[in-house]
C-alpha cells in the first residue's frame, strides 16, 4: 500500500532500524510514540510523526559498536 505521507509497519521499522515488533510495541507501550492511521487492517505510521519521535529519541549506541 502507498499513501503519501505515511510508511507501512516494515519501512518504518527500517526507517528507525528496529524490527516491525519492536514498531508495534512502541506504539502500545510509548505515550509519546506516533498513532498509527489504520486503513482496512494494515497500519501506516506518518512520516513527520515517526521522524519527530527518532529525533526526540536518538537511536541507542549498540554495546559491541566501537
Amino acid at each position: 500500500m502507498n499513501m503519501p505521507g505515511y510508511l507501512t509497519t516494515d519501512q518504518a521499522a527500517e526507517r528507525l532500524g528496529i524490527t516491525p515488533q519492536s514498531v508495534y510495541n512502541l506504539a502500545n507501550r510509548a505515550p509519546d510514540f506516533p498513532k498509527p492511521v489504520k486503513v482496512g487492517r494494515t497500519s501506516l505510521w506518518p512520516v513527520e510523526g515517526i521522524d519527530a519521535w527518532r529525533a526526540a529519541h536518538p537511536a541507542r549506541r549498540r554495546r559491541d559498536a566501537k
